[in-house]
């Protein structure tokens, strides 16, 4: 566990979509930049903003990183990062919402397919590889007929709101267990919940 984990909040940036679904990836590496008191400053190789540091003394290092290309070409960035800090895909996080999971509720697991989150299908064809940890934070479906690239790219609701403090701070709890006791500890103490 002394290794570099590389955790990925995957989300669009630009403030006019700070606060949407698909951005709960970048609400959760922002979270997780507090708890090690580091700030997001611009990576020289790769379009992305990182934060460096570790969430406990003497535990594994970590690089946090919001990729800046928007989420569809979200690999390229991470793929960058990957190889400048020597990081396998094993240790690489990638923080997402998910259509397929209500709201409320956040999983860890390792690999499978992206669901078409094209955040996900993007970093799995730059990596070469879908075996890298996911955390998944759901969103549900779209209401009616609503359209989910609209769904994702609206803001949470005023209900969802109410809750949504409460998810990112479990959801950056998820990533904490990953890296400092392994995915198998984050699933048994958060996927049934």
């Amino acid at each position: 566990m002394d290794g570099r984990w590389l955790v990925v909040g995957l989300g669009n940036p630009g403030r006019e979509y700070a606060g949407n679904r698909h951005n709960a990836g970048f609400m959760v590496a922002d979270l997780l930049a507090g708890r090690m008191g580091a700030r997001f400053g611009r990576h020289k190789r790769a379009v992305a903003e990182v934060a460096e540091g570790r969430l406990v003394p003497g535990g594994p290092g970590l690089v946090l990183a919001k990729p800046l290309t928007y989420m569809n070409l979200s690999g390229g960035p991470v793929a960058a990062l990957s190889q400048f800090y020597k990081v396998p895909v094993g240790s690489i996080i990638a923080v997402h919402d998910e259509l397929d999971l209500g709201y409320g509720t956040v999983r860890a697991k390792i690999g499978g397919g992206e669901g078409g989150h094209n955040g996900l299908r993007s970093m799995s064809k730059s990596l070469g590889s879908k075996e890298y940890v996911r955390v998944r934070f759901g969103i549900g479906r779209p209401p009616g007929r609503q359209d989910p690239a609209d769904f994702v790219l609206s803001d949470f609701s005023a209900a969802e709101r109410k809750e949504l403090e409460f998810l990112v701070d479990r959801a950056a709890d998820v990533v904490e267990t990953v890296v400092t006791r392994g995915v198998e500890a984050a699933q048994n103490a958060y996927n049934g919940a």
